[in-house]
């Protein structure tokens, strides 16, 4: 039987590879901000989880590497775009690119963080080239779907539960399962394995977005990495800010924040609070965020490995709906 990683230990495997990248090409300014935004570290649970899945069949998690690493490079470079999308200034407690450098840097970055991330991906044991390569180019274009709809959404006052729901289905978790699924393939798990380990993803996914904007709302900056209030000053359609819209109680102050264009940032942020507490809508929210976790369970007890295999991986998503960063 293969020897099981522990999340930390897999986590210390990918560090130490990502710590490896070099990009020594010129110019120097180009990939510079790609250096500096892997960096920052982060939770790294995109490419641990290819390694956690393929090591729930197997031992040589080395073979996983290159699709551990271009999917982490491919998330960053997603951040760097969202980021400049947002015009937030802070990520991972430091200045984001569009802020260090300029707007044209961000998006040029990215671009070859995009092509830097497909050259890792081929790097993969030829007969499973395809099938990984055809699910990470879904995935990435699902993502930049997710994205485009959280983009418009900003200019709808209309957004339902659902259309959030998949947004944040296509922007946040189909990368989470894709890493699972990825790994599994290349482990030579059974096709229902793999469906149910790329669930598992999913359900883990929307919880993680669940709590990201949560904490948005009601974490702790020192913790979290950016500023408390983003999305509120965003007017982001949110799980929060769409429940609170459709109530007819708090419906017109809320409206008339969004609608105010002068106006003190930390008053904005204290009173949309206000409202989103005055309805318990935290409460509401972490309902939902334990729901997801208890279908991810439910994914994770179908995928035919002995239970004490799967330990870390009923661990990881339970720390990662129960997070305060």
């Amino acid at each position: 039987m293969a020897s099981l990683y522990t999340f930390d230990e897999i986590l210390s495997i990918v560090n130490t590879e990502i710590k490896k990248i070099e990009y020594s090409s010129a110019p120097k300014s180009l990939f510079e901000p790609i250096s500096y935004i892997l960096s920052l570290g982060g939770k790294r649970v995109r490419p641990a989880l290819s390694l956690m899945s393929y090591n729930l069949y197997k031992e040589d998690v080395e073979r996983v590497i290159p699709i551990a690493l271009g999917i982490e490079i491919f998330h960053n470079f997603t951040l760097l775009h969202d980021d400049l999308m947002d015009r937030a200034d802070m990520r991972r407690g430091n200045p984001t690119v569009h802020i260090k450098w300029n707007d044209n840097t961000a998006v040029l970055s990215g671009d070859a963080m995009l092509i830097e991330a497909y050259k890792e991906i081929a790097k993969i044991d030829s007969q499973y080239l395809k099938p990984v390569l055809d699910l990470f180019s879904t995935t990435a274009t699902e993502i930049c779907c997710g994205q485009q709809y959280d983009m418009e959404f900003e200019q709808r006052m209309d957004v339902t539960i659902a259309e959030y729901l998949e947004m944040i289905r296509l922007k946040t978790a189909v990368l989470l399962a894709c890493s699972l699924k990825e790994g599994a393939i290349v482990a030579g798990a059974s096709a229902e394995d793999a469906e149910n380990l790329y669930n598992y993803g999913i359900h883990v996914g929307l919880g993680f977005q669940l709590m990201d904007d949560l904490l948005d709302v009601y974490g702790d900056s020192s913790n979290f990495g950016k500023k408390i209030g983003g999305d509120i000053l965003c007017n982001k359609k949110t799980f929060l800010f769409i429940n609170a819209l459709l109530s007819e109680e708090v419906k017109d102050d809320l409206i008339n924040w969004v609608n105010k264009e002068n106006y003190d940032a930390s008053e904005k942020i204290k009173a949309v609070t206000a409202i989103y507490n005055k309805l318990n809508l935290k409460q509401k929210s972490e309902d939902l965020i334990n729901d997801y976790y208890k279908q991810a369970v439910t994914c994770l007890d179908k995928v035919s490995i002995d239970a004490s295999r799967k330990k870390e991986l009923y661990k990881l998503a339970e720390s990662l709906m129960t997070r305060i960063s």
